[in-house]
């Protein structure tokens, strides 16, 4: 069993409460807009990082993180990119990418919209865990914290950070 934090534009913001979090979980994965790499960094020296790059971020993320991330966790595959969409409304060519790769969990950010939703005709499971930073037009700061056990997600909870703009 693994315990994953997923949390998505961070805008070059990280803060202590984020903190907490990382550090009670195994891994923690970011859905693109990193902003600045002391935020990524701040991670990774906790905990395992996955991550990808967004539209915000510079040559520096770019060069340090892929526009794409497909990988397995307790025989979970996982598709992350940044700008995906979401069932009935994918990004131009991810659906194809999707259909191809056939992961049980796609997530993707940029939206700064939470959402959790199950696409039947792809069987798999998409969440976006909103924005984590303090800027945006998003009004509540969330992430999404889960468990991956035996290739299915368990325990699934939303976090809530506070207002945009707030760090308290």
């Amino acid at each position: 069993m693994k315990r994953i934090l997923l949390l998505s534009d961070t805008h070059s913001h990280i803060d202590d409460r984020i903190m907490n979090f990382v550090e009670a979980a195994d891994e923690v994965w970011h859905a693109g807009d990193i902003g600045d790499l002391s935020v990524t960094d701040r991670i990774a020296e906790k905990v395992t990082l996955r991550a990808v790059y967004g539209n915000i971020d510079n040559h520096k993320a770019r060069a340090e993180y892929p526009l794409v991330n497909c990988f397995v966790v307790e025989g979970l595959k996982v598709f992350i990119t940044h700008i995906g969409g979401y069932p009935g409304r994918y990004a131009p060519g991810v659906k194809d990418q999707l259909a191809k790769e056939k992961p049980g969990l796609f997530i993707s950010g940029h939206s700064h919209i939470l959402k959790v939703k199950f696409d039947k005709d792809l069987n798999l499971i998409h969440m976006n865990p909103g924005a984590a930073g303090i800027h945006g037009f998003h009004s509540m700061r969330t992430m999404l914290r889960f468990e991956v056990h035996k290739g299915k997600v368990e325990n699934l909870e939303v976090i809530e950070l506070g207002k945009r703009g707030s760090i308290k």
